[in-house]
């Protein structure tokens, strides 16, 4: 009687613990079971029910603007599926889709019939209209983000760099830090900070990673935002402080935080105002100082706030010759050792809070590196760029 009575205690314990779920294929129960091996899809089935109660997945198959007509094609929704389910596992290359081929749950929670191979989803990416293809995916990523848009925002802009290896088009060496010499793409992105959602991106060529040539993107997705939901500030690193895009920002009346390079001029600046008083506290032991700066090329004088932290201890010095030579700097307490940088913004806020907007920003290096080395944005490649384009969009999308 008591085994009785304890298989009853286990069955209602299960069921209470077990989640009604409506996926594209009906409504299933998900049971936590805390024995079994962990798996990357465990959670899965809550994402397929959010985009179908949204519809955003049977709108986004529906738009695709290519389809098979033959009877022994592949069906849209079994390819796209493949796609969708491939990114959603953190797969970086096309072959990684064999893993999920004789996957028995999840094509079937998506409504899909089969999981199709590699070679049909690459054929099918090459068959689509670049313009089109890039419209298709852009659109969706739009209405997913434009309706958060109506509270001040603020749009993080940077160019992250993809090694490759082979012959790829766009393939070609530019600024390349981590391994020089190496062919590269340059992903240009534009997100909304503190969101770690992704407005757009652009794949180029590795040798434009100029932020001349993130401009034309950045001034496109302004101009199609509403005036209303357009972003409270512009933040961007020392590619960006030039007067292209400042004077593309103040067109629009878009504000700006960014920083400028460690030019001769502004070295110069810094100098000047290095042993004046009126330096003010600006938060995580820095301290600010403000002025006007008007640079060769700059169409006018802007406001620029120079940031200044002392160093503490020793310091290790680096010849960078073939015999690494390495020394110490020893100072007594009466020398003072400062960082710095220099920002030029057009935001009317004090120092203080300048300079706290602006550190900020380390937030959107970790939506960078999660997404090129976890999220398929260091993979994917194809030796034309049209499809590594498609797929960026679409990592951003899922």
């Amino acid at each position: 009687m008591g085994e009785a009575k304890r298989r009853a205690q286990t069955a209602l314990s299960a069921l209470t613990q077990t989640v009604g779920v409506e996926v594209p294929n009906g409504r299933l129960q998900v049971r936590w079971d805390s024995a079994s091996a962990a798996t990357p899809f465990g959670q899965m089935a809550f994402f397929l029910e959010f985009l179908h109660l949204t519809g955003l997945y049977e709108r986004w198959q529906r738009a695709c603007p290519f389809t098979y007509t033959g009877p022994h094609g592949s069906r849209r929704e079994d390819i796209l599926g493949t796609w969708v389910l491939s990114l959603l596992a953190g797969h970086r290359r096309y072959a990684h889709m064999n893993a999920i081929r004789f996957d028995g749950v999840m094509p079937e929670l998506l409504g899909m019939q089969r999981v199709v191979a590699e070679d049909t989803v690459r054929r099918f990416l090459k068959a689509i209209d670049e313009t089109a293809g890039r419209n298709w995916l852009q659109s969706h990523l739009d209405a997913c983000g434009q309706p958060l848009l109506s509270a001040p925002w603020i749009l993080d802009v940077d160019v992250t760099v993809k090694p490759l290896y082979g012959h790829q088009e766009g393939g070609v060496m530019g600024y390349n830090p981590h391994k020089p010499g190496r062919p590269s793409h340059t992903y240009h992105t534009y997100q909304v900070a503190g969101l770690r959602l992704v407005l757009g991106v652009d794949v180029e060529a590795g040798n434009q990673s100029h932020s001349n040539t993130t401009l034309p993107g950045l001034l496109r997705l302004i101009d199609r935002v509403p005036v209303e939901q357009r972003p409270y500030c512009v933040r961007g690193d020392a590619g960006f402080g030039n007067d292209a895009v400042m004077t593309g920002l103040e067109e629009r009346t878009i504000p700006y935080l960014l920083k400028l390079r460690a030019t001769k001029n502004v070295k110069r600046f810094v100098e000047q105002v290095f042993w004046c008083h009126g330096w003010t506290p600006a938060g995580d032991g820095f301290e600010g100082r403000e002025g006007e700066l008007a640079l060769s090329g700059w169409r006018k004088a802007r406001r620029v706030i120079v940031l200044r932290r002392q160093l503490k201890g020793e310091v290790v010095l680096s010849d960078e010759s073939p015999q690494l030579a390495r020394g110490f700097l020893e100072a007594d307490d009466a020398t003072g050792r400062y960082e710095y940088f220099v920002l030029v913004t057009s935001l009317p806020h004090e120092i203080r809070t300048v300079a706290q907007l602006y550190r900020d920003r380390a937030d959107s290096e970790n939506t960078f590196d999660e997404l090129k080395n976890q999220w398929g944005w260091g993979g994917f490649t194809t030796q034309d760029l049209k499809r590594c384009r498609f797929n960026a969009i679409a990592v951003a999308l899922v």
